[in-house]
């Protein structure tokens, strides 16, 4: 029995001691995992302030970006200095188009120029009978609507010419009227204010006869509805405006091979405008002949465009 006692007590002496070991052992790994949990957490928490400041250093970011980019969008270009065009409807030169839109080849050579110069242009129709007045005053800033040079030159700061054009004289396919000295004692109709009008009542030219009338018409078109109704014998203009206008209403009238005159197409300013825009004019024109660009605008109205070229032997 002794031994027995002895040997129950060792084993809960034993049983004890087991315990005891496995409470301390369990004990360590609470504080272990205590430790780890604490380290967890704290990488987390470590974690957590590196991500909210990863997005908040992102949101500035895109915000900064953001307002970078907003910034480039709505920046915009100061609106270029506008350059006032005064001209009348001479096709194929200046006339509105079906929406009403000012077009031709005045119009297009002077929009590519003063945009290379940094202006924008407004093309407004005027009384062309008033155009010196205009321009004088202020009110255009410039004229540019196959303008010929010969004989103002002292009337206005030109700039060009950038343009050749013949002056000639047009009747009906049935006229007996075949060259200039057939005219004597015609009736003959022409847009006031233009060089024809002058050539025919200057007759400073010894090839020019005297008329038998001179009727001078304040539109263009007028003095072709004259001809055609046969109020008039003949009729005096540019080349090319008679041309366009046959184009334009399906008509036919024969040219006269001899020209009153071959004369220089210029832009007019006021001869008292300093502002140096028309000696910037020039230059810009001329590098527009040179660089193919004249060519290209005027082959879109008119036939061998070169020849209208050729403005180098005129002598102005």
């Amino acid at each position: 029995m002794l031994v027995i006692s002895l040997v129950m007590r060792r084993n809960q002496q034993e049983a004890i001691r087991v315990e005891r070991e496995n409470n301390a052992r369990l004990e360590t790994v609470n504080t272990d995992m205590k430790k780890t949990k604490r380290i967890v957490r704290d990488r987390w928490k470590m974690k957590g302030k590196r991500v909210i400041a990863g997005i908040l250093l992102a949101g500035i970011l895109a915000v900064t970006l953001s307002g970078c980019k907003n910034t480039d969008n709505t920046k915009e270009e100061p609106e270029k200095p506008v350059i006032t065009l005064g001209s009348d409807n001479y096709p194929p030169y200046n006339y509105l188009n079906e929406d009403g839109v000012p077009t031709g080849i005045d119009v297009e050579l002077a929009t590519e120029a003063f945009e290379r110069m940094g202006y924008q242009v407004k093309v407004v129709q005027i009384n062309w009978e008033k155009k010196k007045e205009l321009v004088e005053s202020g009110e255009i800033d410039c004229i540019m609507g196959c303008f010929s040079m010969e004989g103002r030159l002292d009337d206005y700061r030109w700039a060009g010419p950038y343009i050749a054009s013949r002056q000639v004289v047009a009747v009906n396919e049935n006229s007996d009227i075949y060259k200039l000295s057939d005219l004597e004692g015609k009736n003959l109709a022409v847009q006031s204010t233009t060089k024809p009008e002058s050539i025919f009542l200057n007759r400073t030219d010894e090839r020019i006869p005297k008329l038998g009338n001179l009727i001078s018409l304040g539109h263009r078109e007028l003095i072709y509805t004259f001809l055609g109704k046969g109020y008039v014998d003949a009729v005096a203009a540019h080349e090319e405006s008679i041309v366009q206008y046959m184009k334009d209403y399906d008509t036919s009238f024969r040219i006269l091979e001899e020209p009153l005159m071959i004369t220089g197409i210029g832009v007019a300013f006021a001869k008292d405008d300093d502002r140096r825009i028309c000696e910037q004019m020039d230059q810009t024109l001329a590098e527009m002949r040179q660089d193919g660009t004249s060519l290209k605008i005027i082959e879109k109205y008119l036939d061998d465009p070169q020849k209208y070229l050729e403005v180098d032997d005129l002598g102005y």
